[in-house]
Parts: C-alpha cells; structure tokens; sequence
C-alpha cells in the first residue's frame, strides 16, 4: 500500500507525462474493442433486416445496390422500376407489393415513399403525433428528429436531385405529423412520406392555381406560363393537386414482396430468373450473406494488422516508461542512499505501471461503452452512406 500511496503521489505530482501516457495507453487497448463492436454491430444489423425481407424486385444490375438501397436506403441507387411491376406482383396474388420510392432527401435523410403496408411489415409504432394520412404529410425516424429538433406540427423541405434541374421540379415542403419510436435500423434515419407525395417531390403530380377565369366555363380555359405551382401542400389548395401519366409508369426505386408461403415465393423467384428481362428478384438473406462473408474475410487481415500495430505502440509506450524510469535514475540513486531496499523501488515502478494501466483501461472501457451504446447509430449510418 506505500508502493501504491507514493506511486500515485509521484504521477498526480507530474500530471502532464502521466496524462499523455494514460491517453495513449487508453487509445491502444480501445482500438481493437471498437473494431470488434463495429464489426459484430455491422453482421447483426446487415443480417437481421436481411433476414426479416423475404423478397426485393427492382431494376435489373447490381444486387447488392438493390438490396441496400431497398433495406438500408442508402445513396447506391439503380434505375428504378415502374408501379405496373408492382401491380403485376398483386395480380399474381402470390405475394404483397410494397413499393418504395427513394430518390429524394431532406437535411441530409433520405425522403422514402412508401404505403402504410410498410409500417406493419417493419413493425414501426408512432412515438408521437400521428401516422401521415394525406398528401405532403411526413413522418419521421426517431434519429433524424432527434438530430434536427423537430416536432410533428414543424416541417421540412425536400432537396432538389439536381441545382440545375430547370424541369421545373420544385422542393416540397413537408408537414410533419409523427415521430416513430426508434428501432435502432435504417428506420430511425428515414423520412417517411406517402409514395404519393414522392412523385409530387418529382414533380410527376402537381398543384396550381385554376387556369379558368372567374365566372368563366370549362370551355374558356386561359392557361398561361405565369400560372403558379405550389411548393406547399395545405388544406386550402390540396384539392388542386393532380398527377399527369399513366399510373402504371411512375417510378419505384425498389419493391419489398412478402409472399404468401415458401411455394409461392418460390413461383416468384422463377418468374424473373430470364436474364434478358429488365427486371430483377433478389433474395436479400443471399446477397447479404455474400457481403458479410467478404466482411469477415477482410476482418482476419483487420485483426493481425491490429495486432502488430498494436504490439508496435505497446512497445513505443514501454519504450517511453523505460526512458522515463532512466531518467529518474538519480531519484532512484537517492532512494537507495536514504535506505530503500532494490525490491521497494521494484514496487514503486510496479505501482506507477499498473496504476498507469488501470487509468487506461477504465478510458478505453468507457470509450467501448460509448461506441457499443451508439454502435446502431453508427452503423445505420455507414450503410445509408
């Protein structure tokens, strides 16, 4: 306990070498947690979400775009497909369609169109607020609230694909009517809107003023280039909100399918195997699988060069001790004139090591525990990016 008392007195005393070597000690053992939590965080959130989506159709090209653009919502989009391959698929009567449009965002969320079947299958609840009901209106992942401070009854505004676009297709503002409970999954980054409101954001549907006179008839249209679309969807002007096209040719960025069984999945996944049809049907488990597989594979490497740089600054951080300790070599000179024995100074450099080590495990455990808490957040993140 003297070893310990005069230890800790001689680090406290010289705070600052003490600091610095507790950081680097801390940051050495804590690496190599992290990685591990990150990792095993990344193959539980790539498998599960994989796991619980039995089907996805979507434009034929890269699965592994399709599948996280279609589970995670990430920035790796195909071209899309259209809602007649969605009707297809209901008209089958083999599986249920549910089409997500994602080809837009907000303060940096991605903006997901979809219908209320989507809620259920993801098993989704309402924090606060409402579930959106009527065109323009918006509900929220529990992280993207959380990071811009909003509240159903506040709004967001849609961000243009394109600062160049002279299309003519304007940033919608949102109404936000909810805020979901978080899931820890891409959900709580997602900005929810009906698939609707998405080709209004794409301009395929619009609002403007009427381009008939006042008291004039059907007949006396007097439609001019300075009649004005609305950017905003309120109860006064829904009504003149309208989509132009066959329906069946909007876009859809990727369709979840729950089918009715294994067979009929099965009859699904036959249907779309023609390598010469535009379309494709991924099985999300597979593609998934292939990734994780390639994760783990990098992981081995991961692992040993870790453990060489590792090694490498363990030793840098001995190497610093053992100078450290020989420049106290006429402390330690006086000690041994004043009576201390070679085994009490052994002790006292013992103590100052371990003291120094517990410090730096307590900081790297508090460093895991802050990685491991956010550890789905961070995740979520890396996919969607």
């Amino acid at each position: 306990m003297n070893a310990f008392f005069l230890a800790f007195a001689y680090l406290r005393f010289h705070w600052g070498r003490s600091l610095v070597l507790v950081l680097v000690a801390a940051l050495i053992l804590s690496v190599p947690i992290i990685s591990q939590v990150l990792l095993n965080g990344s193959q539980k959130a790539l498998t599960e979400r994989a796991e619980e989506t039995p089907l996805v159709l979507g434009r034929r090209g890269s699965q592994l775009d399709l599948a996280m653009n279609a589970l995670y919502f990430s920035d790796d989009r195909a071209e899309p497909v259209t809602m007649a391959d969605a009707d297809a698929i209901w008209d089958s009567g083999l599986a249920l369609p549910i089409p997500l449009n994602t080809a837009f965002e907000t303060n940096g969320a991605r903006i997901v169109g979809t219908t209320l079947e989507y809620f259920d299958f993801r098993d989704l609840q309402m924090a606060r607020g409402r579930q959106m009901a009527l065109l323009g209106e918006a509900v929220l992942g529990a992280r993207v609230a959380a990071r811009l401070d909003l509240e159903p009854g506040d709004t967001v505004v849609s961000a243009p694909q394109n600062l160049f676009d002279l299309d003519g297709v304007y940033p919608l503002e949102l109404n936000i009517v909810g805020v979901l409970a978080g899931t820890g999954t891409a959900d709580d980054e997602a900005v929810f809107v009906d698939i609707k409101t998405s080709w209004v954001i794409a301009g395929i549907g619009h609002g403007h003023d009427s381009v008939l006179s006042p008291g004039a008839t059907q007949g006396d249209i007097v439609a001019a280039a300075n009649i004005v679309e609305f950017n905003r969807i309120t109860q006064e002007n829904i009504d003149s909100f309208h989509f132009h096209g066959d329906p069946a040719s909007y876009p859809v960025s990727a369709i979840l399918l729950m089918p009715n069984d294994t067979r009929d999945a099965t009859i699904l996944r036959g249907r779309y195997l023609d390598p010469e049809n535009a379309v494709q049907m991924i099985v999300p488990k597979d593609v998934i699988g292939e990734l994780v597989g390639r994760i783990f594979r990098i992981k081995s490497l991961l692992d040993a060069v870790t453990l060489i740089v590792g090694a490498a600054a363990l030793a840098a951080v001995g190497l610093a001790v053992f100078l450290t300790y020989r420049l106290r070599a006429r402390e330690i000179q006086t000690a041994f004139k004043i009576g201390a024995r070679r085994g009490m100074i052994l002790r006292l450099l013992a103590a100052e090591t371990v003291i120094l080590l517990c410090f730096a495990g307590m900081i790297a455990s508090g460093i895991a525990l802050a990685v491991k808490s956010n550890g789905s957040a961070l995740v979520s993140w890396l996919l969607a990016g």
